[in-house]
């Protein structure tokens, strides 16, 4: 299979680097661009970009620019990357079109968390069959999983619940992200829904349920290295 395609846009040489060597060992080809305006020219030369890191600050085009050029003809995954914490920013990324949104300094380990799964939704790449993590082994085709060997019964939401939690291991997931992505879009139903799913899926698990982390005010992270 070939190798997926990253164009990282950063005015930082020093940034670009580092994204661009933590994405290499996980087996990512990394386009760089140095501004917003190579970054357009490139993306529309290359054709097969998979997903962009797209700085916020930067010369001659700045982030919101080349978001804006982009969305006019590509649905490609964005992932925006800043400095600044403002809460407006981060709506106005959302509202147009961005895909996910980390604020600088972070944690490069996050970040190639964050592009696996935001591959994994866009259906770039191909979600794996099976799954393992902290002894917790799950079968998709199965449908099964098992816990240090031994067979789990769950229901078929909380199989995609866990399945959930895996692929976006050390990653703090609002609820309303859940509810989108196991529940999907069109449900209208309440986040509470959430905690009860999560509550029967820990007593399912033992032990392992520790590993499901509950973030007050937000949401939930699975932690199965002490992320």
């Amino acid at each position: 299979m070939d190798k997926l395609k990253i164009l990282v846009v950063d005015d930082e040489s020093r940034m670009r680097k580092l994204v661009r060597d933590f994405l290499e060992k996980q087996d990512y080809m990394v386009i760089e661009a140095a501004d917003g305006e190579e970054a357009v020219d490139i993306f529309f030369k290359e054709k097969d970009i998979a997903l962009i890191l797209l700085d916020v600050m930067m010369p001659r085009m700045d982030g919101w620019q080349v978001l804006r050029e982009i969305r006019q003809y590509s649905k490609v995954p964005i992932i925006m990357l800043t400095a600044r914490g403002d809460e407006r920013d981060e709506l106005l990324g959302f509202n147009l079109g961005v895909d996910e949104y980390i604020s600088k300094p972070f944690s490069p380990k996050i970040l190639v968390a964050r592009v696996d799964a935001v591959l994994r939704r866009s259906g770039a790449a191909a979600s794996e069959d099976v799954l393992e993590a902290a002894g917790i082994r799950i079968d998709k085709t199965a449908h099964q999983v098992t816990i240090d060997g031994e067979l789990v019964e769950l229901s078929f939401k909380e199989f995609e619940l866990l399945s959930y939690f895996v692929e976006n291991k050390g990653i703090a997931l609002s609820r309303e992200k859940i509810l989108n992505a196991v529940w999907n879009y069109d449900y209208f139903g309440d986040a509470r829904t959430i905690d009860t799913h999560v509550k029967k899926l820990r007593s399912k698990m033992g032990d392992k349920g520790n590993l499901i982390k509950t973030i007050w005010g937000m949401g939930y992270k699975f932690s199965a290295d002490g992320e």
